[in-house]
């Protein structure tokens, strides 16, 4: 890996805090930018056009966190979108997902979708 990854500092029900840079709604984490303000389609619903800039970014994994309670979900179609361009998915609590993102960045050009809330 050639670029330092990015470092979640906190995470909080509603906040993160991303290379010192708070942040309270949803993130998109790619390895050269953070994308805030991320939307979806459905809000806890994940399909492949809410990872269109992930799949531009061609990251060997994505982490998603979905939520403190983790009630996002990931659907079959964006599950199978990002098997087929090769990008391993991680799926978590967001709480859980900030302390994976972190160790995957270490060795593995990573990309994480961060939902925030429920």
């Amino acid at each position: 890996m050639t670029e330092k990854a990015h470092t979640i500092d906190d995470y909080r029900f509603g906040r993160i805090v991303i290379d010192g840079q708070t942040y309270d709604k949803d993130v998109i984490i790619l390895p050269d930018r953070v994308i805030a303000n991320w939307w979806r389609r459905e809000g806890h619903r994940l399909y492949p056009e809410d990872l269109e800039v992930v799949f531009e970014a061609s990251p060997e994994v994505l982490v998603v966190g979905q939520g403190m309670p983790g009630r996002m979900r990931v659907s079959p179609e964006a599950e199978r979108a990002l098997q087929a361009a090769g990008i391993e998915l991680v799926v978590l609590s967001t709480k859980a997902a900030c302390r994976t993102y972190g160790e995957l960045a270490a060795y593995k050009v990573a990309a994480a979708a961060m939902h925030l809330t429920c």
